[in-house]
């Protein structure tokens, strides 16, 4: 019921048009550096993270992170999901993880069925929007103190997860002085 109350902080679903959609739901696990899409595939499947940290990234001279997923959130790469065309970024396990997935096929097929699940996909796709505004106006706007500070209140349990690298990256902190940070400042 965890993710039950999660969805509800976006749309107030019922019940019944919870387990709809939890009833299509499959599994799959995946080991840690195994990767869930690549440069050039599609992402068929909506993936809802049940354990595990995952990681959307692209090459370029060097690994530029986009996002981390984990409990309960959604794992995708959202507009090769959603428009179904090929993705620019990789889609990697962190860590070993355990996935629920969806098909675009069987989703849009409940979305039709549902306006509460169709609300409830829509105010979820509204806050990745609002969080990723955010994210670009504090990569701007902020310190490096500030933007690591955020990161640690929205995301503590990262810093033990994730190589530091990889969350420099995210915040768009040098590794060195992300080292620092992570050394001085406590929570």
């Amino acid at each position: 019921m965890e993710r039950y109350h999660y969805f509800r902080q976006f749309h107030d679903i019922s019940l019944a048009d919870y387990h709809l959609l939890i009833e299509n739901l499959q599994h799959r696990s995946f080991k840690k550096g195994d990767s869930i899409i690549v440069p050039g595939q599609i992402q068929r499947d909506l993936y809802f993270v049940k354990s595990g940290v995952q990681m959307a990234s692209f090459e370029g001279d060097k690994t530029y992170v986009i996002d981390f997923s984990y409990f309960p959130f959604l794992c995708a790469i959202a507009e090769s999901f959603s428009f179904q065309v090929p993705s620019k970024y990789f889609l990697t396990c962190l860590t070993d993880s355990e996935l629920e997935y969806i098909s675009y096929e069987q989703l849009q097929g409940l979305l039709d069925q549902s306006q509460q699940i169709e609300r409830l996909f829509r105010r979820m796709i509204e806050a990745m929007l609002a969080g990723m505004v955010d994210l670009h106006i504090n990569l701007r706007a902020m310190t490096i103190e500030e933007r690591y500070r955020v990161f640690c209140q929205r995301s503590p349990q990262l810093l033990h997860l994730v190589p530091h690298k990889y969350i420099a990256s995210y915040l768009g902190i040098d590794p060195t002085n992300f080292s620092k940070l992570f050394n001085q400042v406590k929570f």
